[in-house]
């Protein structure tokens, strides 16, 4: 195909750097009129009877268009033309009010706190808040606005109430409440590797504002104010992304009312944690809003010489730009150093039995990262059903690793087969020195990254009809870039020795070495893609989402070898259009059911046996599922199934086969098949009678189930076949207890297997698997509210389970042990 346009599209839009923002700041109201001149503001706050916000609550001008909801925190603003209206303020479960506001052109008037009471006539006397279900509230990462129930996909949302009852440190705790998506592995300790429905969650899957986020350092959860899951293909949105799903985190975002907090989080192994979280408007401004959340972190851990220190800050701005403009300029700063730690190791492809807390790494072993972003969000109400939203982003990537090499080749004793007995059974002997078992020489290693990106995302949405058929469009271009730079360092082959067991065995080496460098690689990757898709309403009662996007990448590597003076260049070109199809059935109003076909692509990086590069693999998934709101919408409850197939994966071509070519061994082919297949229980609640609930359950297979490299039917490694999570809260109201909240959450996680996946054209030991038994942990929370202070308490892994995160066979990391950790804070 012609280069020409992409290349174009390319230069033109990922040289000025914009970027998509994911997360769509919330308008004054559903209607703007023609002349802003002579329009006018009303602001206010909407609380319960003990003072707390109410979110979710309608606050509408009668007999108008005009309207809005409160934020989480209460608060709301609306805009109109000039005029004395009646102002109705409503939620299920609440009484409504209605009062007289008079709004005055080119002024903002705040009105007093509405205090809300709870309705008497509810099913059963039962009481609720204005929060939205998991099926009412669409998520950012989506791009369009499409309710839950109308979207044949699942999502999951977690939301900030949630986050600060289970006291979330990382990512890790949050994905406790999510089914399907869990930590496969726990690099050096500091990054947590992400998979859901038998594929990893790398760097291209993560995002932050709806902006790709690199995901190689522990991101941090104290800015958030929710955490977002779109489970499944959304390559129609973001091009070349895994297939199980993306995560979005959602920072907090400027308001116009005074406000935030202070805290201090301090916990086991010396941790401690200071917090600030400061918002309002800029100078009194009806206009101009700001927040900044900020913290630092300085712990140590139960690993023996394990610590880390790390600061954070995220400021933002919001300006209104007329009535119909909103600009948001946020930012973030991580600036992260600690000890890596790679674990235990194995031994012989076993877990050997160690204490907990035996640290391999060398005591002067660091890796220091810093990271920092900037995103500019325009959006702009071209009427009441025409929106515009461009975005343009930067993120910068740094990190240094001095360390020892992943423990491996520890020695072992073996048992092997020396014949039979006089009974026929085979006879083993025990070989090795004795002396020598659980030795390990240690190596160093030495990395140095960083990464430049770039995003630019433009969108269209709106609503158009034709004849009987209603349409929800999105219109999007986008392009990114990637500059990558990595000088790879020589390895010190043999530092010094070190017994697993026996760490008095060894005087250990504390020399801190030099290291020369081995290569400088520069890897510049370049995108862009159109899309548009169509949620079509062909009755109320079924609908249709169509859609697909062209896709084209360009990816270079550019590297130099110091010792040989020479350099090395590649280049290759890769484009693919991925489709979606879906159709959603809703029987009721609080139920859909839909089935949905998407194809994604995951680019290759090998050549085939003339060597030529090898084309994208294409992955096809399948999924149907039930939505449901029971109980008018106090429970949701979704159920979904899927199927993913990707029919042509990348395997090396066997030297027996006919097409191998020994001019080029490691030349690949598009021969190889992987099968996933699952099923996946969500349920959440909203707030009844001082109750709430998240619980999920997920079933998954991941196999080979075509290959020439690995044994057909076998697992793909660190991905559960069972995982099932359950948390419940539960707060005192209207009694001697007001005030205090009790919460238990507990996850549990299926067998896995870690190691490396056996081969069948490989004899021997060179490839076995690390089976990892399941497990399952509770964490338990209490805390109280008085006024405007707050105290937390958490007991994490209560039941003191011991399991770990494998990778290979070289990093096998225990999980924490039983932890205790009280917060304070105060509510500015």
């Amino acid at each position: 195909m012609s280069r020409s346009l992409p290349l174009l599209l390319l230069l033109s839009l990922s040289s000025a750097a914009p970027a998509l923002a994911a997360e769509p700041i919330p308008h004054d109201n559903a209607h703007h009129g023609d002349d802003t001149a002579q329009r006018g503001r009303l602001a206010g706050r909407v609380v319960d009877e003990k003072g707390e916000p109410v979110e979710g609550v309608t606050v509408a001008l009668k007999g108008t268009s005009f309207g809005t909801t409160t934020g989480t925190d209460g608060s709301f603003r609306l805009s109109a033309p000039a005029g004395t209206y009646q102002l109705v303020v409503s939620s299920l479960g609440y009484r409504s009010q209605e009062i007289t506001a008079t709004i005055v052109g080119g002024e903002t008037a705040t009105l007093p706190a509405f205090t809300v009471s709870r309705s008497q006539q509810q099913l059963n006397e039962v009481t609720i808040t204005g929060n939205r279900s998991l099926n009412e509230r669409p998520v950012a990462i989506g791009k369009l606005p499409i309710a839950p129930l109308d979207l044949p996909q699942s999502t999951f949302t977690v939301e900030r109430q949630t986050l600060e009852q289970q006291q979330v440190l990382r990512l890790s705790d949050v994905l406790a409440n999510v089914s399907g998506v869990y930590v496969s592995g726990n690099t050096g300790g500091y990054q947590e590797e992400i998979s859901g429905r038998g594929f990893a969650f790398g760097s291209s899957n993560t995002f932050k504002n709806g902006v790709r986020y690199n995901n190689s350092i522990l991101p941090e959860t104290s800015s958030l104010e929710r955490f977002e899951v779109l489970k499944g293909s959304n390559a129609i949105l973001y091009g070349n992304v895994a297939a199980g799903g993306v995560l979005n985190l959602v920072t907090k975002k400027p308001r116009f009312e005074q406000g935030g907090s202070i805290g201090l989080r301090v916990g086991s192994y010396d941790f401690y944690k200071p917090t600030l979280d400061v918002y309002g408007a800029v100078n009194g401004s009806e206009q101009v809003a700001f927040r900044v959340n900020t913290t630092y972190e300085n712990s140590r851990s139960f690993r023996s010489e394990v610590k880390g220190e790390r600061f954070y800050v995220n400021p933002s701005l919001l300006i209104k730009i007329g009535g119909k403009t909103d600009f948001l300029l946020e930012g973030d700063y991580l600036k992260d150093n600690r000890t890596p730690d790679f674990g235990i190791g194995a031994i012989n492809y076993r877990i050997p039995e160690v204490s907990r807390g035996r640290f391999l790494n060398t005591s002067w072993a660091n890796i220091g990262t810093e990271q920092k972003s900037a995103t500019a969000t325009l959006t702009h109400h071209l009427n009441d059903i025409w929106q515009v939203r461009g975005v343009a982003a930067y993120q910068g990537f740094s990190n240094a690793l001095r360390s020892a090499s992943r423990p491996s080749n520890v020695r072992d004793r073996v048992d092997v087969f020396a014949g039979v007995d006089k009974n026929g059974k085979p006879v083993k002997v025990l070989t090795g020195s004795p002396a020598l078992y659980g030795n390990q020489v240690r190596s160093l290693q030495a990395s140095e990254t960083r990464e430049d990106y770039f995003l630019g995302q433009l969108d269209v949405t709106g609503k158009v009809r034709t004849g009987f058929l209603k349409h929800t469009v999105l219109v999007g271009l986008d392009a990114d870039k990637y500059n990558t730079r990595a000088i790879a360092y020589n390895a010190i082959a043999r530092y010094d020795s070190i017994n697993i067991f026996e760490p008095e065995r060894y005087t250990e080496n504390s020399t801190v070495p030099t290291f020369t460098r081995n290569t400088r690689t520069y890897s510049p990757i370049r995108r862009v893609g159109v899309y548009v898709q169509d949620l079509i309403e062909i009755t109320e009662k079924l609908k249709l989402l169509a859609g697909v996007r062209y896709s084209y990448q360009e990816t270079g590597s550019f590297q130099y070898a110091y010792a040989k003076q020479t350099n090395t260049r590649t280049k290759r070109y890769d484009d693919a259009f991925s489709p979606r199809l879906g159709l959603v059935y809703q029987p009721l109003k609080t139920l859909s059911v839909f089935a949905s076909y998407a194809n994604s692509f995951n680019t290759n990086a090998g050549v085939d046996n003339t060597g030529a590069a090898l084309p994208p693999s294409l992955i096809d998934q399948y999924e149907v599922g039930v939505k449901n709101e029971l109980f008018n919408g106090l429970l949701s409850a979704n159920v979904t199934a899927y199927r993913i197939v990707n029919s042509n994966l990348a395997q090396t071509i066997d030297a027996r086969a006919s097409n191998y070519n020994a001019n080029i061994p490691t030349a690949q082919e598009l021969a190889g098949e992987v099968t996933s297949k699952g099923v996946e229980l969500d349920v959440q609640s909203k707030p009844m009678q001082g109750w709430s609930v998240i619980g999920g359950y997920s079933y998954n297979r991941t196999a080979y189930t075509k290959s020439s490299m690995y044994v057909v039917g076998s697992l793909l490694r660190y991905n559960p076949n069972h995982t099932a999570n359950a948390s419940v809260f539960y707060t005192f109201d209207n009694s001697l207890l007001s005030g205090l909240n009790l919460g238990l959450t507990t996850l549990y996680i299926g067998e896995r297997q870690a190691g490396r996946s056996t081969r069948v054209t490989v004899q021997g030991d060179n490839y076995r698997l690390i089976p990892l038994p399941a497990y399952t942990q509770l964490d338990a929370s209490v805390g109280y509210t008085y006024d405007r202070l707050s105290l937390r308490l958490k007991l994490s892994n209560v039941l003191n389970k011991l399991s770990y995160n494998v990778h290979d066979d070289n990093s096998v990391n225990p999980i924490a042990p039983r932890q205790f950790s009280a917060t304070l804070g105060y509510r500015l």
